[in-house]
């Protein structure tokens, strides 16, 4: 255990104005503004932070187009208004990202209809430091994407979102922004029921996951914000027999550059049912998806199906003819749930995506749920949240993040950063880049880690050139508690097309040196971390590997 956990398990006994149960983006962004309006806050997650549907989007951050069809004009600002805030306050995880959205006569929406959307998307959008949307018709399409299906193309638009590579990146720089404010943060830590007295809600009793003790917490006030777990959190509990959370399943596949890949991301409607899809460039390769279907399985182990893989498949075949892409050329997929409200009927894209809070009042006081939310908007969402509890707990104070940058925000610019690091960081130029792209301008503090002595500067993944520094400064400085913590969300060696699988033994060996694992203790964390694979489907090249899962 670090001297971080240590601290944080001896503050389970105090008393907090505000209990947060969930850290995906949207809870730790409600920990970050609570404890910057001066609350005294703890939150936490059962598993690692940003480890649930955070992780599983498609990883953009984006005003939402597709929303404007059922007329969530309010949404779509607020979404526009947040794009903004993320490109100018955490540049260095965000950045701009072109699309281009393909009109063909057989779209379920007119081109004229795409592009009043685009001028409305603009409209919307007054404020953005992105480029306006631009027209091109057949030709000039045809000409800017060659390998794009021409069958019924009429013409094209260009325009803007932007896109956050490693969303569990930004996980982490909310959680260390809460942490800076004065939140106390604990993952890997699982409520196991709220406690009640006299109708009200006073806190929970807290599992410590990686020791099975269990904590009495008590709080003012609590806020359920565990995503599709959400009912989970009220089980047991006087909170109304309604069902809030009706999740639907989102499955993105992960491909090389294929023959005719675009340059740019593509948002587009399938041919067989009219839904958007996207094939978006990222880190070198592709993602393209998603799915949305109705979901009532086990939110831990939810991977994708041979429906939609086939179906990902088949349209962007149809988009990209040369394309012929197989099963075969996936490199892994994943899968998420959308934690939406409930609604038994209609079609999952008719489902709003604009968040709720729920009352559980005359059930139960002192408790909120949150239901819906969006990765890019969990600056606002935290903002009407903390308004409400402040009003509930008579502490109305105003938010402040809207001003404030996440903690590795580059101050010149992730450029001017990058270039400075590279030259004074002493390490060689590809791993500066790396770490710079990672950590913005924390790529200091990991370097100096680096530096301070030849076994933390030790190479243990040629590939990526990380070093056993980084890996200790994930667990001492960024709550680091598990392998899969590490390679998934810390060092982002878990996106690489192996998943990470050939870097895993060596990191397990710095992990157990840092903290304390003995020899059982290290092989259950790779067998943890091979079982965690599964959900991935990944295209595995070593079949003893394979076995071993």
């Amino acid at each position: 255990m670090t001297a971080h956990r240590d601290h944080a398990v001896s503050r389970l006994r105090d008393g907090f104005d505000l209990l947060v149960i969930g850290g995906g983006v949207n809870g730790l962004g409600v920990a970050w503004d609570a404890a910057d309006r001066g609350l005294s806050v703890l939150v936490i997650d059962k598993g690692d932070w940003g480890s649930g549907t955070s992780s599983w989007s498609s990883r953009m951050i984006h005003g939402g187009l597709k929303y404007l069809e059922k007329l969530e004009i309010g949404l779509v600002r607020e979404s526009l208004r947040d794009r903004e805030w993320l490109l100018r306050r955490a540049p260095h995880l965000v950045s701009p990202l072109p699309f281009v959205l393909p009109f063909y006569r057989n779209n379920a929406h007119h081109h004229l209809v795409l592009r009043a959307g685009m001028v409305l998307y603009d409209v919307l959008s007054f404020d953005k430091s992105l480029p306006c949307h631009r027209v091109y018709g057949r030709k000039g399409t045809a000409a800017r994407l060659p390998s794009l299906c021409r069958d019924g193309l009429q013409g094209s638009a260009l325009y803007y979102d932007a896109q956050v590579a490693y969303a569990e990146r930004l996980c982490v720089e909310i959680m260390l922004a809460a942490r800076r404010a004065g939140a106390v943060t604990l993952n890997h830590a699982e409520s196991v029921g709220l406690t009640v007295a006299d109708g009200r809600v006073t806190g929970a009793r807290v599992r410590d996951v990686l020791t099975g003790d269990v904590h009495q917490v008590r709080a003012r006030f609590t806020v359920n914000v565990a995503g599709p777990w959400a009912d989970s959190v009220l089980a047991d509990v006087p909170a109304g027999s309604k069902r809030l959370i009706g999740g639907t399943k989102g499955t993105h596949l992960v491909v090389d550059p294929f023959p005719g890949a675009p340059n740019r991301a593509m948002y587009y409607e399938a041919l067989s049912d009219g839904r958007p899809l996207m094939v978006i460039p990222w880190l070198g390769r592709y993602l393209i998806g998603s799915t949305d279907k109705r979901f009532d399985g086990d939110l831990d182990t939810v991977r994708a199906d041979e429906e939609e893989i086939d179906y990902i498949l088949t349209e962007t075949n149809r988009l990209f003819p040369s394309a012929n892409l197989t099963p075969g050329d996936i490199l892994y997929s994943y899968t998420g749930v959308r934690p939406l409200p409930y609604v038994p009927d209609g079609a999952p894209g008719d489902i709003t995506r604009r968040h709720i809070l729920h009352d559980h009042r005359p059930h139960l006081d002192g408790l909120l749920s949150v239901i819906g939310g969006k990765l890019t908007t969990f600056r606002s969402l935290a903002e009407h949240v903390v308004d409400e509890v402040g009003a509930r707990l008579g502490r109305r104070t105003r938010c402040r993040t809207r001003r404030l940058s996440l903690p590795g925000s580059p101050p010149e610019g992730p450029a001017a950063f990058t270039r400075s690091f590279a030259a004074e960081s002493g390490l060689p130029e590809p791993e500066a880049r790396r770490l710079a792209r990672i950590y913005g301008v924390r790529a200091r503090e990991v370097a100096t880690v680096i530096n301070a002595s030849p076994e933390l500067g030790r190479v243990v993944d040629p590939a990526s050139g990380l070093r056993a520094g980084e890996i200790v400064f994930a667990v001492r400085q960024e709550e680091a508690a598990t392998l899969a913590d590490v390679l998934a969300r810390r060092t982002m060696l878990g996106l690489e097309p192996d998943l990470g699988r050939s870097a895993m033994d060596a990191v397990a060996e710095v992990c157990a040196a840092e903290l304390g694992w003995d020899e059982a203790e290290t092989e259950r964390q790779k067998t943890a971390y091979r079982r965690y694979l599964r959900r991935f489907l990944e295209r595995d090249p070593d079949p003893q590997t394979a076995s071993r899962t």
